[in-house]
């Protein structure tokens, strides 16, 4: 039998789509099992393998060697690298403490907060005012969240900040090799953060019976949800994409719960909601002119 026509119409989107729910999925698995190797590794530990393995990855995905950089995007490829391997490392502090979804759902106000950053317009008020209200009862000042460790929230919120910074310094470092920037910023993360991590690790760091978990960390951080989140992007309009990016903090909560047992309270959860409402919000009346946030989305497929 031969599909209808509706269903023929509907293939072209429902496919992409569910295309990037699998990189979403992905992406917060393997922060799920990254923080299950907190206890042999640590958290600077799995930062090291998980920026080696993914580098490695990338590496040899985009061939970096023979890419060549003006002058001019040398010092923000610089800021593009520090600003990724300093997200990486303040993400995985953050979720020593702080449940997953928590920590992921406060490092979005970063792009979020740049995506809003400069409007005048009434409507983006709404956004904003979303956004903090979404942070106050997510940080540890507000309402009966006093089980929010502030230590790991504010990493979580530095881990945001470095992402805003590594989207302005990528826009432009990659302005010209587009995707494949991320596999030299990577590699300057990595030369910086894989020794430091590696001096801080636990000592089950180096037990090969690690390295298997780690590359699958870096895969499913990584290579899956890059290649999966490119397809996704071509086939999808921006705002679609963004606005389904910004389910990210609930895909991160459903994956605490599942894969570590984490559970949130009901106002967590509210929180969590008036950040991705927020964020979808942003997107979706964002002007054309000055919607960036395909690639403020896309760019987080292969950190975290």
């Amino acid at each position: 039998m031969s599909a209808s026509p509706a269903s023929k119409n509907l293939a072209p989107i429902v496919l992409p789509i569910a295309v990037l729910l699998i990189a979403m999925l992905s992406l917060q698995g393997g922060a799920s099992l990254a923080k299950s190797l907190f206890p042999s590794v640590g958290a600077t530990g799995i930062t090291a393998l998980r920026l080696g393995f993914g580098t490695l990855i990338l590496c040899v995905i985009f061939k970096p060697w023979r890419l060549r950089f003006s002058r001019e995007q040398r010092l923000p490829l610089l800021m593009y690298g520090l600003a990724l391997g300093t997200m990486n490392f303040t993400f995985y502090l953050a979720i020593r403490t702080v449940p997953l979804g928590v920590a992921v759902g406060l490092e979005f106000t970063g792009p979020l907060a740049l995506a809003l950053f400069g409007s005048r317009r009434p409507l983006d008020f709404v956004w904003v005012l979303l956004a903090v209200i979404g942070l106050w009862f997510l940080l540890p000042f507000g309402t009966g969240m006093t089980a929010i460790d502030p230590l790991g929230a504010a990493l979580a919120v530095s881990a945001g900040a470095c992402w805003a910074i590594y989207i302005l310094a990528g826009q432009r470092a990659g302005a010209e090799h587009g995707p494949a920037t991320v596999a030299i910023g990577s590699l300057i993360a990595s030369v910086i953060f894989v020794p430091l991590g590696l001096t801080f690790a636990e000592s089950g760091i180096w037990t090969w019976a690690v390295m298997p978990i780690a590359l699958l960390v870096a895969l499913l951080s990584s290579a899956i949800p890059y290649s999966l989140e490119m397809i996704a992007l071509t086939r999808l309009p921006a705002r679609i994409f963004g606005t389904l990016m910004s389910l990210e903090p609930a895909m991160a909560a459903f994956s605490g719960m599942l894969f570590l047992g984490e559970t949130l309270t009901g106002l967590q959860w509210l929180a969590l909601l008036a950040i991705i409402i927020a964020s979808a919000g942003s997107t979706l009346t964002m002007r054309p002119k000055k919607s960036q946030l395909s690639s403020v989305e896309l760019s987080d497929s292969g950190q975290k």
